[in-house]
């Protein structure tokens, strides 16, 4: 059943029901020419931003850009995202000022139990075959999400948005020194097809070689021409099955029935309040929504603003409230489609207060636990895992449709497995592997169909005037939820640039024993006043990358990480971006 969520209203509003995409939609109307300034796209790396620029000028919706920019991403950075993988969608409509969400996320097979990651004794697996190979891959649900998309919102043809991307496969694309990075620190479990075209000969393909990929711009070309079919039900989806199936040392037991009955589901979107301004994002099986939500409302009560971006304290009480909200997130949080998560309670305003009660602006909670919400079962708290690999983008189109889209194949490389010039997903391994703890049922555990529990948050905020302010999405496993808030914080509380917001440094303490502060950047040096306060830092890198839209000054202005690749770009020809940051130029960890 759809559900649309109209900003201001109380509740969801059911439409008629829509089933995803697995044939070629219609082509519409020619578009009309494009204007001088028609949007925006924020993206990871510049070749698939300009992907979607190309389609706004074509005319195409923000939907329509997403789609190209994810596409291309697809071919340019195959090392966090693509079609084997999975998403989560957020969507502002103008006409009718709804927010729409989509969960594209990957699902276990039907197979996968309790046991999936267990050995005989019921020990956990060593790691490398959990994180690793085809036990570690779900079915990909990017796909399936794109194509019901751009079924509701699309204005181009569905293989016109294939275009930039095929081109870049087929004709060449230079190699990034990420890409050139990402395999030489992380390409060691890359199989198959993929490590003689990554890695020809063991050695990573140069920075600054051209790359080209006529397997996958021959994949890309049929998707196009056919839709997902092939992909889902067809002869794409045997060869996936044979790939996990046929590879070692422990198989899969995915089947072509699991791909054939994958479902990209829109879910109720999470929004909540933050002083004025309304924010929204996605719901479970996402934990982004709820967790960034959880940490700005009990930073509430705290005058934020008057302390500003270089006090110390200010830092202190963004880590006690991120230790807060991520040890909620780690026992409640999972898939609704199996468990109950108390999102209402975890919301109440009793709750949120009696949380940010435990926040002191002098003093470190002793003993960080979660609390226990209105509506919450009895459970037990499971184990913090980070998860690297990620891309987000972000897209505002003439009309003022505005889409946020955070999409990953999880690790790098995924599962290191790969068919027909696609890299499948490792993303098995954000269940949790351990199905009891102390008596109790985890409630990330692994059962057949399920989809496993993510960080991931894009996010799209509105200002006092009901008018989308800012878009917002970030890559970095666990930390993406905190680099979000850390960002809103920026923008609403601190007066900054979704720009400068996004380029500040990180403290991140998603639990109790250590806070890192982030390596090269202005936190660094508050060290010394944090520790005084009780605080247990350390100083290193964070592999961080954001992008954003906002709407500022009467105008719709692009923002990208300078620990990335990205840029901001609009119809008009403008790029957005600030100097790459050193300290991050070498490090994977998207």
């Amino acid at each position: 059943m759809l559900r649309k969520f109209f900003v201001g209203l109380t509740g969801p509003i059911a439409l008629a029901a829509c089933s995803t995409t697995s044939t070629v939609p219609p082509a519409p109307p020619p578009a009309p020419a494009a204007k001088a300034h028609e949007g925006v796209v924020s993206a990871a790396d510049p070749r698939a931003a300009a992907a979607g620029v190309e389609m706004l000028r074509k005319g195409g919706s923000a939907t329509d850009a997403a789609i190209a920019t994810m596409l291309a991403l697809n071919v340019v950075e195959p090392q966090n995202s693509g079609i084997g993988g999975g998403l989560f969608w957020v969507r502002h409509g103008a006409a009718d000022n709804a927010l729409d969400t989509i969960d594209g996320r990957e699902s276990a097979p039907a197979a996968a139990d309790e046991s999936w990651y267990l050995d005989d004794a019921g020990k956990p697996l060593p790691g490398k075959l959990i994180y690793q190979g085809p036990l570690s891959a779900g079915t990909p649900g990017a796909l399936a999400a794109m194509a019901k998309a751009h079924a509701r919102w699309g204005k181009l043809s569905w293989a016109q948005l294939f275009e930039p991307a095929i081109r870049l496969a087929r004709d060449g694309f230079v190699v990034s020194p990420r890409l050139n990075n990402g395999l030489a620190n992380y390409g060691s479990h890359v199989t198959g097809w993929a490590r003689d075209h990554y890695l020809p000969g063991g050695k990573p393909v140069a920075q600054g070689s051209t790359l080209r990929s006529p397997v996958m711009a021959a994949t890309l070309e049929r998707l196009a021409s056919e839709g997902p079919e092939p992909f889902y039900k067809g002869d794409i989806a045997s060869r996936l099955v044979a790939t996990l199936n046929g590879a070692g040392p422990i198989p899969s037991k995915i089947t072509e029935a699991d791909l054939a009955g994958y479902e990209a589901k829109e879910r109720e979107p999470v929004c909540g309040t933050y002083r004025v301004y309304r924010v929204c994002g996605m719901g479970p099986p996402s934990s982004g929504g709820l967790t960034v939500l959880m940490i700005l409302k009990q930073l509430e009560r705290f005058d934020m603003k008057a302390l500003g971006a270089k006090s110390p304290v200010a830092w202190h009480l963004i880590a006690e409230s991120e230790r807060l909200a991520y040890a909620d997130r780690n026992l409640y949080m999972a898939d609704t489609d199996y468990i109950d998560v108390p999102e209402k309670g975890l919301l109440d305003p009793a709750y949120i207060a009696s949380r940010s009660a435990l926040i002191s602006p002098d003093a470190v909670i002793a003993d960080i636990q979660p609390g226990h919400p209105a509506g919450a079962p009895e459970r037990q708290k499971v184990p913090f895992r980070n998860d690297p690999g990620t891309s987000d983008l972000a897209v505002v189109d003439g009309a003022g449709n505005v889409v946020e889209v955070t999409t990953t194949i999880n690790g790098y490389f995924g599962s290191g497995l790969s068919v027909d010039g696609l890299m499948i997903n490792n993303e098995m391994p954000d269940f949790d592997p351990v199905p009891v703890k102390d008596g109790y049922l985890v409630a990330n555990r692994v059962e057949g169909g399920k989809r496993p529990r993510s960080s991931m948050a894009p996010t799209i905020v509105y200002g006092p005037d009901g008018k989308v302010r800012i878009a917002i999405g970030a890559a970095g496993g666990a930390t993406i939820i905190c680099q979000i808030a850390k960002a809103l914080i920026g923008v609403i509380d601190w007066d900054m640039s979704a720009q400068d917001a996004i380029a500040m440094g990180l403290i991140y303490a998603p639990g109790s024993k250590v806070a890192t502060l982030e390596e090269g950047t202005e936190l660094a040096a508050m060290a010394p006043a944090l520790e005084a306060m009780g605080e247990n830092v350390k100083v290193a890198p964070l592999g961080l990358k954001a992008n954003a839209v906002e709407f500022v000054g009467g105008k719709w202005i692009g923002a990208a990480d300078p620990r990335s690749e990205g840029v901001g770009m609009d119809t008009a020809g403008n790029v957005t971006r600030i100097e790459r940051r050193d300290n991050n130029l070498n490090r994977v960890h998207d």
